[in-house]
């Protein structure tokens, strides 16, 4: 069968700024690698939110000479956290009148007007959805399983299981592991930072992430009395957003606080592998993009990852284990979306 003929499961992923569309034939691999997005318009609205996802759709369709005859599925990925399935809780990145919104059923209505057609639409976590993109490029035809973290602003963390399913739990918050607490006795005694999630016991989040650089800034700067930002006029925040640029010219504040947060998540890593006893880790992540990262800077971050992580794993996990960089980029959770709508519609056989 042409892939003309062949049926597509499409996937929308929905930032809190940014949506993004993607798609994939029935046999699973990707129709295009084109990154199609937009706005979300969250401040707008859960209406134009849900006419932005579609334009997204309709436009993918367009660009790759696609019909709705051919769309067997949709998947859709929206951060959590959720009330129940395809129920928005009140999420810290958008408005807070969304609360309570039942995303699934303005979505589903939405295609189904579009394509004259019921699709059958899954929904879950981003992470998660970016997960199982991921998984399904490293491990290839096996049933391996995979652990995917990938630190930006937040930590997003996916388990994905010998089926390609990722974990979620019976309340929808399975592998929130950005909010498990850091391992601070190994961490030279650093203090509990504060998480935007409201935890006090220091989630490992702001220790691996964007989220956290102006408080380990405040922490390691005291430590280069001579560096440049003790006599800047720039905020905290501006010196903080520097730091990744200053990696790549091998400013050694910047180095020192970026090889920091890899030992931290080297060592929370050994922590979740302990658990989920994966063979491919996938770091995914600003951190680790060739486009804005030196090859030098992430051959060094992923190195100090897995040694950061080796001493406290079992003799067979030491063997085994692959951490290997994220490969879809900003595709994944869309990507990820399509093969859990394809996963879901092999399962309804």
């Amino acid at each position: 069968m042409s892939t003309s003929q062949q049926g597509v499961y499409l996937g929308t992923d929905s930032g809190a700024t940014t949506s993004k569309t993607g798609g994939i034939w029935a046999d699973g691999s990707v129709i295009s690698t084109k990154l199609r997005q937009s706005s979300t318009n969250a401040q707008a609205g859960t209406a134009t939110v849900v006419r932005g996802w579609l334009e997204g759709v309709v436009g993918f369709l367009a660009d790759n000479r696609l019909s709705w005859d051919q769309v067997r599925g949709v998947g859709l990925a929206l951060p959590g956290p959720y009330d129940r399935y395809g129920v928005l809780g009140r999420s810290a990145n958008l408005p807070a009148s969304f609360a309570g919104w039942n995303f699934h059923a303005d979505y589903s209505a939405a295609l189904a007007a579009a394509a004259g057609r019921p699709l059958p639409l899954v929904a879950g976590n981003d992470g998660n959805y970016g997960g199982v993109g991921e998984a399904q490029r490293v491990r290839g035809e096996s049933r391996a399983t995979v652990l995917m973290l990938a630190p930006g602003s937040g930590l997003g963390v996916a388990y994905i299981d010998a089926n390609g399913l990722p974990l979620e739990g019976d309340t929808l918050n399975g592998m929130e592991g950005g909010h498990m607490p850091a391992i601070l006795q190994r961490l030279g005694g650093m203090k509990p930072l504060r998480c935007g999630c409201g935890r006090d016991w220091g989630c490992i989040e702001p220790y691996t992430t964007i989220s956290g650089l102006p408080q380990l800034l405040e922490e390691f700067l005291p430590k280069h009395p001579s560096h440049p930002f003790h006599s800047s006029a720039a905020s905290l925040k501006e010196k903080a957003f520097s730091l990744r640029t200053l990696a790549q010219q091998d400013d050694p504040l910047a180095v020192d606080i970026f090889n920091f947060q890899a030992r931290a998540l080297g060592l929370h890593l050994a922590a979740l592998l302990v658990a989920v006893d994966a063979e491919f880790v996938v770091i995914g992540g600003g951190l680790i993009d060739p486009e804005t990262t030196t090859p030098q800077f992430r051959e060094r971050y992923l190195r100090i990852i897995r040694e950061s992580a080796l001493p406290y794993l079992w003799p067979q996990q030491r063997a085994k284990l692959k951490v290997v960089p994220a490969s879809l980029g900003e595709l994944s959770q869309a990507i990820g979306a399509a093969l859990v709508a394809l996963y879901s519609a092999r399962a309804r056989g």
